[in-house]
């Protein structure tokens, strides 16, 4: 950026950012030292999901025999920062790669943090079972659908228990979390459900009167949070979901199949990328992806896997000789480092 263009730019920031301020209520702006409501969104910490962190593996593989791993397949972050006073926005603003975006952008202005609270844990919870179901559809394993906790003042509070595995929904077998998903969310608030689970090895059947979802109350709600197990008996566990979130699951997954399989998927490479991952195995694309490019650049990656929907974002600033690979599915980011790994056809972003 030229000097002129930083001058004018630089003059522009504090009249968009007392824009925001001058419709907050109650802000005395003589006080400078006194929080905006902006955010800045930045590189976050990178985890190689092949090994440990804390002393704990951050993909766990338990009752299957594991292959030997190396290289890495870092899941990337942003990082947040908030509770700023208005010379430290400017701050962030002048000396960092940073993006400023409105607070309620990141955290909702209209839920109490115990219900925002409630909502991370299902979509952390969520965004695992499909990174299991995915991998294990990828690896040819049964899957299993499994209640891991029950929320409170929920609908199925006092009827369904953690540790049930749901084996039918009004008689439908269901093998994933989204089949049960789908058929809560062809119902109405007020409907009944009746649910054949297996608890302590045993068969039962419950009926749940749904409640309401906490985002629309036209939408039914059982208000379990559920994940997916390998009917064979083999168990995932992700130690890292408060950090990771729905857009570490490709991660996860591409973790679980090359613990699981024989062979580097990475080639022995430092690969980091992002992505969402459905149970049918699609990335989706996620948000921030710039800054996870750059905190990969910053650990020396030599391949980052984005979502083919990011790619343009992706590539917009500078990320050195790093490749950027484009991918689909989780099928396709496998069939993309090993093209990569082998020198043959691979396909990037841009």
């Amino acid at each position: 950026m030229s000097r002129q263009t930083r001058t004018l730019v630089l003059g522009a920031i504090p009249v968009v950012l007392l824009t925001g301020l001058v419709t907050v209520d109650k802000i005395p702006f003589t006080d400078i030292s006194l929080t905006v409501p902006y955010a800045a969104e930045g590189p976050g910490p990178t985890f190689n999901t092949l090994t440990e962190v804390d002393g704990e593996p951050v993909v766990e593989v338990e009752g299957a025999e594991t292959d030997e791993v190396s290289g890495n397949l870092n899941m990337t972050t942003v990082s947040v920062r908030s509770g700023m006073t208005l010379p430290q926005v400017l701050g962030r603003w002048l000396t960092t790669d940073d993006t400023l975006v409105p607070l309620e952008q990141v955290f909702p202005q209209d839920k109490s943090p115990e219900e925002v609270q409630e909502l991370n844990e299902i979509a952390f919870t969520s965004s695992e079972a499909s990174a299991t179901v995915a991998a294990m559809n990828y690896l040819g394993r049964p899957v299993q659908v499994e209640v891991a906790g029950v929320l409170d003042d929920a609908a199925a509070q006092g009827t369904v228990e953690a540790g049930d595995v749901i084996r039918e929904v009004d008689g439908a077998v269901v093998e994933k979390p989204g089949q049960v998903r789908d058929q809560v969310l062809a119902k109405q608030p007020g409907d009944s459900v009746e649910l054949l689970v297996e608890r302590n090895g045993e068969p039962e059947t419950v009926t749940v009167e749904l409640g309401e979802h906490p985002d629309d109350p036209d939408m039914a709600f059982l208000g379990v949070t559920m994940t997916s197990h390998a009917a064979d008996g083999v168990e995932i566990n992700y130690n890292l979901e408060d950090i990771g979130g729905p857009s570490a699951g490709m991660m996860f997954s591409l973790a679980v199949v090359d613990k699981l399989s024989p062979g580097a998927l990475n080639g022995g490479k430092v690969v980091a990328g992002t992505g969402t991952i459905a149970e049918d195995g699609t990335v989706g694309p996620i948000g921030g992806i710039v800054h996870k490019v750059r905190a990969a650049r910053e650990i020396d990656a030599e391949v980052f896997l984005a979502p083919s929907a990011n790619c343009a974002e992706a590539t917009s600033r500078d990320h050195g000789e790093m490749t950027i690979l484009a991918v689909d599915t989780l099928s396709d980011a496998i069939d993309q480092m090993a093209a990569y790994a082998e020198g043959g056809d691979y396909r990037t972003c841009g």
